[in-house]
């Protein structure tokens, strides 16, 4: 990005930018801008004025410097414009006076004809209030008769935003510095497609990362790394947090065109290649593509699917832990490591998931969001209910015995499977009256997930009924 620059100790003289822009995009809607700003200053006050900052940037967090720590000045002053020209701006600029329009019409030759501009139809910023009101031989009429044609630029007009110094160095020094601030209006996504064959626990996953770029400013051929993970930031007294929603957790990673690294708490990746990004402007660069992962798909039933609470209203109430949901999930699982062809760390987005039919067409079957996620984690993915697997479940007893302090209960599982294939089916239980559990009875043989769930691993055949019976006893 080539950008004028302004400098002298007593009046302005026109210079450029040398150096390409380098930024730094954060997964929160704002960016860091660095660029090398060539400075010619002599001993004593110089003003200097940088045209071309991004329209949302935040000033305070404006730093020049040297990068060298050779030269000493100090910024007495620093100022931010933010009103560049336009034909709005303009015509209410020149409300009240008489100027040219350019008009041309089909079949007639183009011809200037004056107007006086009784309003403008803009509003403070720049934004559209109402027609314009202009008036032509006399006459009154909204809108534009033609194209505008404004007098020569006044000294105060700045075609972009633009900030300006006052700088007192202590000596004549001419060197390259280096100016970096924040700027809102910048964000960056991943997304990821998984395409898997029919029947296969093989997939293969194409990444994409999005640019958005609404900053108010260009940047030519800049150096583009993206900083991945939550980095605080102070919110306004009225904002209201983003509700995360997520069905599972899930890890994964990136790959050729984009490095990886570590920093502080936060994962860094750096597009191998320059990046044009123009103002209004969305770009997607692929980032991971990854052949031959092993994620074979996994069916869970959890019955409750969620979790009733460890509260007295529930402990001795036979009615809560029923049947209340008949759907049985379907997840894809992949271990993010490099034996599976994967293993860095992955920025949250979208997942979205293909099959190939026989006719080796792809269809989408479903997509979810994983979150920040480090190599070598496991990652499930929800992905839909399966269709030809139910499943349903009963409370068969419940007894309580206050005296005694014990509560039993049991329970039966049943799951049918209509496919043409056996299916293995996780039956996730979740044991939440009381601190104090263990199963005295049951079909099958289960994990201890956690402190209140457990699971069963079950094979069913084609067109089978499998029934789970367990018993929980409860003490305090």
């Amino acid at each position: 990005m080539k950008l004028p620059l302004a400098i002298s100790a007593g009046a302005l003289l026109a210079t450029t930018l040398c150096a390409e822009p380098a930024i730094t995009i954060y997964n929160q809607n704002f960016a860091v801008v660095r660029d090398t700003v060539p400075l010619d200053l002599q001993a004593g006050t110089n003003e200097v004025t940088f045209s071309g900052m991004t329209a949302q940037a935040e000033t305070d967090s404006v730093i020049l410097r040297d990068p060298d720590s050779k030269v000493a000045f100090q910024i007495l002053e620093q100022s931010y414009r933010n009103d560049p020209v336009t034909q709005e701006l303009m015509l209410s600029l020149n409300e009240g006076k008489t100027i040219d329009f350019f008009v041309r019409e089909t079949n007639k030759p183009d011809r200037t004809i004056q107007g006086k501009i009784i309003r403008s139809g803009y509003g403070s910023g720049g934004q559209n209030r109402t027609q314009p009101v202009i008036e032509v031989e006399g006459k009154i009429q909204f809108g534009l008769p033609g194209q505008p044609i404004f007098p020569a630029l006044g000294d105060d007009t700045i075609l972009n935003p633009t900030l300006s110094w006052t700088l007192n160095s202590a000596s004549t020094a001419k060197f390259e510095a280096e100016i970096a601030y924040l700027t809102g209006g910048m964000s960056w996504k991943s997304d990821y497609n998984i395409v898997a064959s029919d029947n296969s626990d093989m997939v293969d996953i194409v990444g994409w990362i999005t640019f958005n770029n609404q900053s108010g400013a260009s940047f030519d051929s800049a150096t583009v790394k993206l900083m991945a993970g939550d980095v605080n930031r102070i919110q306004p007294q009225n904002h209201r947090p983003r509700r995360e929603v997520m069905m599972m957790e899930a890890r994964s990673d990136m790959a050729p065109a984009v490095t990886e690294k570590s920093f502080d708490e936060f994962h860094l990746y750096t597009i191998g290649r320059k990046v044009t990004l123009r103002d209004k402007e969305t770009k997607q660069v692929e980032f991971i593509r990854a052949t031959g992962v092993k994620a074979p798909k996994i069916y869970v039933y959890d019955g409750i699917s969620h979790s009733y609470g460890n509260t007295p209203q529930y402990r001795g109430n036979g009615r809560f832990g029923g049947a209340e949901n008949t759907k049985v999930w379907t997840l894809r699982e992949f271990k993010n490591s490099e034996d599976n062809n994967l293993g860095m760390a992955l920025p949250k987005g979208r997942l979205r998931f293909y099959q190939q039919d026989e006719d080796r067409q792809l269809e989408f079957i479903g997509e979810n969001e994983i979150d920040h996620t480090p190599k070598n984690e496991t990652i499930k993915v929800y992905t839909g209910n399966a269709f030809d697997i139910v499943g349903e479940r009963r409370t068969v007893d419940f007894n309580v015995d206050t005296s005694n302090k014990v509560l039993s209960e049991s329970f039966e599982i049943k799951l049918r499977n209509h496919k043409e294939t056996a299916v293995e089916v996780r039956v996730v239980e979740h044991l939440n009256r009381y601190a104090n559990w263990e199963l005295i009875e049951k079909s099958d043989e289960f994990t201890k997930i956690d402190a209140t769930t457990i699971e069963f691993r079950v094979t069913i055949q084609p067109d089978e009924e499998k029934v789970v019976t367990y018993k929980s006893r409860y003490t305090w």
